[in-house]
């Protein structure tokens, strides 16, 4: 059967007259880790009405629409400020067991994932594992319907909140590294799950290190094929830069800190030559990665990953980074101050210790260099000595 597309201009007005409609605006969340009723509510809906996924088929929520179309919606959503549409460019989880999940995984896992009625997080990095994921040594072992994981992760990010991990674990030892991963959908509610907080840079404590003990994964979790994991990971790690390439959080207390034009007005520094030429150079930064970021997205299909995604990571990290130097500057020596009675200076400096949060997530800026060196320009890829040993025999600290 041939279904009709709206044009352009139909659909516009269709999504219009909805937002008019049904959208009546959220109150701030006062945690970010988790999800108001409120959210979950609006979320239903813009699931329901196909605006949540438009490119993905119908059979799950979606509208089978090309992304010219889907854009669209995405736009219009922005106009309104409403969350919610197009999750098929940015959703980590969703996207990824779409492309690769079995169909139970899909049925368990993607509505509550899009509505965020369940939250997740990702089980990636180990203490001696984390700039090279194919090094990691948490192990997954197969016994009847079931896996039977145990090991250790570090820097997960909301795991206290999550109701799923997306994991990379080892399912074979005695092929080489990259060769022997598998990636699974964790249940996180479950003994054996001992969650611990880390303290970070900003006072803030959403990180944490995870250690698992004889935690059960049900066979139909695994998300692509044993032993296939390295492929499956690329295209998560590809959706988690494109975000990170998007932009990074606001500011703690929402002050005129997180607007730099402002900020310099207001403090009387718009007219200062240094001020406005590092002004002009990281709002055009801006400007160029968000266009490249476009490009990239533009060249990844559904279930694939495009090293281009590298590029707007790391621009986005120098970006952030060049920010907090810029606000540093303009504030002054209100800086020293902190704390929820100096909202502009605290939230200055909070600023610019969060861009280290860039810095290291979704891959280091380091690793970041090296593909886009390798699979970008085509440079010569690093020597790899342990590349093709079996693991078992990799040297390790």
């Amino acid at each position: 059967m041939t279904t009709t597309l709206p044009t352009a201009d139909q659909l516009r007005e269709e999504v219009r007259a909805w937002l008019a409609a049904e959208w009546t605006g959220l109150a701030p969340a006062e945690d970010r880790w988790s999800t108001t009723p409120e959210r979950i509510a609006w979320l239903e809906k813009v699931v329901a009405a196909g605006y949540a996924v438009p490119t993905w088929p119908v059979e799950w929520s979606g509208r089978a629409y090309p992304a010219e179309l889907a854009d669209v919606i995405a736009a219009e959503f922005d106009a309104a400020n409403a969350p919610g549409a197009r999750q098929d460019k940015y959703s980590i989880p969703a996207n990824t067991v779409l492309a690769f999940g079995t169909e139970k995984l899909k049925n368990d896992l993607l509505h509550d994932v899009l509505t965020e009625r369940s939250r997740t997080c990702l089980f990636y990095s180990e203490p001696g594992a984390g700039s090279d994921l194919a090094g990691v040594r948490t192990t997954a072992v197969r016994d009847g319907d079931r896996w039977i994981v145990n090991g250790q992760k570090v820097w997960t990010s909301g795991a206290k909140t999550a109701d799923y991990a997306l994991l990379i674990a080892r399912t074979d030892w005695d092929v080489p590294k990259h060769k022997g991963l598998s990636y699974f959908v964790v249940p996180m509610h479950q003994p054996g799950v001992d969650i611990r907080p880390l303290v970070q840079i900003t006072g803030e404590a959403h990180f944490n290190e995870v250690f698992l003990t004889d935690v059960e994964i049900p066979a139909d979790y695994l998300v692509g094929d044993e032993g296939k994991g390295w492929r499956v990971l690329q295209t998560a790690l590809a959706y988690e830069r494109s975000i990170m390439g998007d932009g990074a959080r606001a500011s703690r207390h929402g002050s005129i800190a997180d607007d730099l034009v402002e900020l310099a007005r207001e403090r009387g520094r718009l007219a200062d030559p240094v001020i406005r030429d590092n002004l002009a150079t990281v709002l055009a930064l801006r400007e160029l990665n968000a266009l490249n970021n476009a490009r990239a997205k533009a060249a990844a299909e559904q279930g694939t990953s495009s090293s281009v995604m590298s590029l707007g990571k790391l621009a986005m990290s120098g970006i952030l980074h060049a920010e907090g130097r810029l606000r540093t500057d303009i504030a002054g020596p209100e800086t020293l101050l902190a704390g929820d009675d100096n909202p502009v200076a605290d939230d200055v400096n909070f600023l610019a210790l969060n861009a280290f949060f860039t810095s290291i997530g979704g891959g280091t800026d380091q690793i970041q260099r090296t593909i886009i060196a390798e699979r970008v320009l085509g440079l010569p890829k690093e020597p790899e000595i342990d590349r093709d040993l079996p693991f078992r025999a990799v040297r390790r600290s």
